[in-house]
């Protein structure tokens, strides 16, 4: 499915989902297309009229960006043990 038929289906479904819950609906949304290979780039333009999705996207790319860094982390931490083992 293209990242245009998604869009003019959001467009369409959004109005029967209450205001309240749109914030949760357009995350799903961002998780479900990023899932499958839609470059952030991408959403970005094709949603670029549409708040609540350009909020979700920004959400998203925020929370795996900190999880991005953690795992860096981790790993740098894993790399200290490694070197402090006696052989």
């Amino acid at each position: 499915m293209s990242v245009e038929l998604s869009r003019e289906i959001w467009d369409e479904i959004k109005r029967y989902v209450n205001t309240v819950d749109r914030s949760e609906a357009a995350e799903t949304l961002i998780s479900v297309l990023i899932d499958n290979d839609v470059a952030a780039d991408e959403i970005r333009d094709t949603f670029k009229g549409d708040a609540e999705v350009r909020r979700a996207l920004t959400s998203y790319l925020k929370d795996h960006a900190d999880e991005d860094e953690e795992d860096d982390d981790e790993d740098l931490h894993d790399d200290e043990d490694d070197n402090d083992k006696d052989y």
